[in-house]
């Protein structure tokens, strides 16, 4: 499959951006309430993630974009955990544009972006129910941790997810 990945600029790409995170959020909630029998208010989370846009942008953090045939397909963030620590969040790809490819690409580009802002690890988190996103990270080079600081799941969630970090300086 042919796609581009493309760093995100706010002003330039705000729609896909948004359109993108609705579709994660509405994804992962659902899989959330099948799993634990809980429901987020998405439409609050996507707001907050748009008003806070800029803990995603230089000079901490990034956001890239994939793209299929010009249509958007996936998205990646990083932000900045600690001076030495980047977090990749809010990736996803639309289940039309899966086991192409493009969700390594998008991982490989935000582990780029971290290395060229001088992190030296990258963590992420997922809920366990993402198997198949846990086989893409671990084949990348990521491996299990406890949960660390600074992670916006909240407690009682955690033991239900997976947390994991990569060293790459």
């Amino acid at each position: 499959m042919n796609f581009q990945i493309v760093i995100a600029d706010e002003d330039q790409h705000i729609s896909p951006i948004r359109e993108l995170f609705w579709e994660y959020l509405m994804w992962a909630n659902e899989r959330v309430k099948e799993e634990f029998h809980v429901s987020f208010d998405i439409a609050e989370m996507l707001e907050n993630d748009m008003k806070n846009l800029g803990k995603f942008m230089p000079p901490y953090g990034r956001i890239a974009l994939g793209y299929t045939l010009d249509h958007p397909s996936g998205i990646s963030c990083l932000k900045k955990l600690t001076p030495s620590i980047g977090e990749i969040k809010r990736m996803y790809v639309r289940p039309e544009s899966r086991k192409q490819g493009l969700g390594r690409a998008l991982v490989n580009c935000m582990i780029q972006e971290a290395r060229q802002n001088g992190y030296q690890r990258i963590r992420l988190d997922s809920a366990r129910f993402m198997k198949a996103a846990h086989q893409l990270y671990r084949s990348i080079g990521f491996n299990e941790i406890g949960a660390y600081e600074g992670s916006e799941i909240p407690r009682e969630f955690q033991e239900h997810w997976v947390f994991m970090e990569m060293q790459i300086s």
